[in-house]
């Protein structure tokens, strides 16, 4: 399995979300990545993982993979419908 790293930029979302009073975990973001729902192809190589949070809300996670690790650049909380269509 490879090791997962989090950018600065990742770490900070943590505090953040909180604040706005959604606590996430950093097992809960690599679970995503290790088991997402659907993955995405992002800008500059990068691909988005995507994963339940609850019935309408899903978790996105945006990460580069190298051969020895998987950097999580950042990650958003976003609602279902806006990504899956509608319910």
């Amino acid at each position: 399995m490879k090791l997962t790293r989090f950018t600065g930029h990742a770490r900070a979302k943590f505090a953040d979300l909180t604040a706005l009073g959604l606590t996430l975990s950093e097992s809960q973001v690599v679970d995503v990545i290790d088991h997402p729902d659907r993955v995405d192809e992002g800008h500059h190589g990068r691909q988005i993982a995507q994963g339940t949070l609850d019935e309408s809300h899903v978790l996105r996670v945006v990460f580069e993979e190298a051969d020895n690790e998987i950097v999580v650049v950042t990650f958003y909380p976003g609602r279902r419908r806006r990504y899956e269509g509608p319910l």
